[in-house]
């Protein structure tokens, strides 16, 4: 036998013994490569309601109040995004919890637990603050799309989105529009690439950010609670209670019986890890506009903003001529977003108040009455618009009528969430209610006080 065939079978196991550890080195590299793209795609899987619920809350109606909000005082009440964080997070938790633990919407908890006249009292004032602010988001998409293509009539334009959106939200299953909604999220990064481009003094931003400064004047506390009202807005309880149902009954729980069934500590976390996401985020947008519209208008003598245009000079910095393009992409991927939740919660918490079939993943013909209550919220949105309402003005006095709703709805919801015969183990905890109550009193306050401001 040749000596050479002798040797390469003696070498055959040392050689591939070498080849099999440079294999596991490179499955081992590329595996450690692709875990922080699994933790990453599984992160977004778990982002639903909790991260759309976020991003509708930076409507166009949060983005006109942030942006006067900076134009008006510069940094000055820039404290109020990390303030409101744990406010906002802790109420919105509190109706993620509802849903999942009664496997009901908040109107169909108010209706169990509390007497007809507090359910339609909420209800009527949810229809109302809705309405106007559906009309409000209407009115600013169709201004911001004619900063584009001003040769376009503002009515035609107001009465196409309300078309438009009432197809999407009707005619497409809600699990192919959620995803679509959390990628129109992602518009709203732009306040912050054009912060990150302006010429920050950090120590002052770090200041404004974290130190309240406050001054006491009626305009301070009227954009107060309209920033509390676009962040902590009474269409965003009713609308994440629902979906955390609509959620279930994707996942194949279609009964009641099914949904109330005991929770479980994992559903409990991905809830929390898709809500808390959420709010940071809308948090976070809430920071960057408010700090743009400081370091741009309010630092070049532009104070108060009249019409889209002016509100869309903020993005200059980063934009320059494209500014007016960028701020229209934005307004209308909010407002896609944030309208069909305003009307989809008037529907539901109307719907929940009678008894009606409710929720988005049922077709036209199995739940009638659900999408009446949408296309009459859209229509009369519509309608106001053509009231000759100022559209800036109209977003602004809509965070308001929202901030003085709210405490209202949110004495509620921390009383249900509480109660030990309704959540079980999931009650709130000394933290929780401390939040809620804090909450509760905080608002009203503002409320009052912007009321006072009104009146006198």
């Amino acid at each position: 036998m040749p000596e050479n065939f002798i040797e390469k079978i003696a070498k055959a196991p040392a050689e591939a013994l070498h080849e099999g550890i440079a294999i596991s080195e490179a499955v081992g590299k590329t595996l450690a490569k692709q875990e922080p793209i699994k933790k990453a795609g599984w992160y977004w899987k778990i982002l639903g309601p909790g991260l759309t619920t976020g991003a509708a809350d930076d409507d166009p109606s949060g983005i006109a109040t942030y942006s006067q909000t900076g134009a008006s005082y510069g940094f000055g009440l820039l404290w109020l995004s990390a303030f409101t964080f744990p406010f906002m997070g802790s109420v919105q938790e509190m109706c993620a919890r509802i849903g999942l633990v009664t496997g009901q919407g908040l109107a169909a908890n108010i209706r169990r637990h509390f007497s007809k006249k507090v359910l339609y009292g909420a209800t009527l004032l949810l229809f109302i603050a809705n309405t106007f602010n559906l009309g409000a988001d209407l009115g600013a998409m169709s201004a911001s799309t004619r900063l584009l293509f001003p040769h376009l009539n503002y009515y035609f334009l107001v009465i196409a989105f309300t078309l438009i959106t009432l197809i999407l939200e009707i005619f497409i299953s809600y699990k192919q529009y959620a995803k679509y909604l959390k990628f129109l999220s992602l518009m709203l990064l732009v306040y912050v690439f054009t912060a990150l481009s302006s010429q920050l003094n950090v120590s002052e931003v770090f200041r404004a950010g974290l130190i309240p400064h406050l001054s006491f004047t009626k305009n301070e506390f009227f954009l107060i609670c309209g920033i509390l009202g676009t962040t902590i807005s009474p269409y965003l309880f009713f609308w994440q209670t629902s979906q955390e149902v609509e959620e279930e009954i994707l996942a194949g729980k279609t009964t009641l019986k099914q949904r109330q069934v005991h929770t479980l500590p994992k559903d409990i976390k991905k809830m929390r890890i898709d809500n808390w996401s959420g709010m940071f985020f809308s948090n976070l947008i809430m920071f960057f506009i408010i700090l743009t519209s400081g370091q741009v208008l309010f630092k070049n003598g532009i104070t108060n903003i009249k019409t889209a245009a002016d509100a869309a000079a903020a993005l200059g910095p980063l934009a320059g001529q494209y500014s007016s393009l960028l701020f229209t992409m934005g307004v209308l991927g909010v407002g896609l977003m944030s309208v069909p939740v305003l009307a989809g919660s008037a529907a539901y918490a109307i719907s929940e108040s009678f008894g009606w079939k409710e929720g988005l993943y049922r077709k036209l013909k199995g739940a009638l009455p659900f999408y009446g209550v949408i296309i009459i919220s859209m229509f009369l949105g519509m309608l106001m618009n053509f009231t000759k309402l100022d559209p800036i003005k109209a977003l602004i006095y809509a965070a308001v009528l929202n901030g003085l709703v709210a405490p209202i709805m949110l004495v509620l919801i921390v009383k249900l969430s509480s109660n030990v015969k309704i959540m079980g183990v999931w009650k709130n905890g000394k933290l929780s209610k401390t939040l809620g109550w804090t909450t509760v009193s905080f608002m009203s306050l503002v409320g009052l006080a912007t009321i006072w401001g009104l009146m006198f």
